[in-house]
């Protein structure tokens, strides 16, 4: 029997900068945002206002709920909540950068889907440069989030 490798134990083929097509999409698990998440958020973030987590406050300022942070909205497309690590294997360099825009709110019991959707591939000197379009839809299947993520990856 083989010795074991564990860099060859992968979930999917990996694939370089020349493989990936503008059009792709990689969507991440979609789950439903509990209290127990935002007040998890809350303690890790440090933003006590309360708007996120008084019921009484959410709703005297025209909530019907607390709100959901944006930043742990945002937080559900990285890329590492999709499948898209897995894909591009050890060619990635660096996160370069991001965009959001927050349309409606989210509250705790909302089930979000993200997805990164592939819309710009420029290739320059030994790496390459992916744009993604980051997008969150709540389980009525409006859009909550939308933005742009940048990678740097080897070619």
């Amino acid at each position: 029997m083989a010795a074991f490798d564990p860099g060859t134990h992968t979930v999917v083929p990996a694939r370089r900068f020349a493989d990936l097509r503008v059009g792709e999409v990689f969507n991440a698990p979609s789950r439903t945002v509990t209290d127990a998440h935002a007040a998890a958020f809350q303690t890790v973030s440090a933003d006590n206002h309360p708007i996120h987590y008084d019921q009484v406050y959410a709703r005297a300022h025209g909530h019907a709920a607390p709100v959901v942070h944006g930043l742990q909205v945002l937080a559900f497309t990285a890329p590492g909540a999709t499948l898209f690590p897995q894909y591009i294997g050890d060619v990635f360099v660096a996160f370069a950068g991001l965009s959001a825009e927050f349309h409606r709110e989210v509250h705790a019991g909302d089930t979000l889907y993200p997805s990164l959707t592939i819309i710009g591939l420029e290739p320059g000197d030994g790496t390459g440069v992916v744009t993604a379009r980051a997008a969150v839809h709540n389980q009525r299947g409006e859009l909550v989030l939308s933005g742009e993520h940048r990678y740097v990856l080897k070619l």
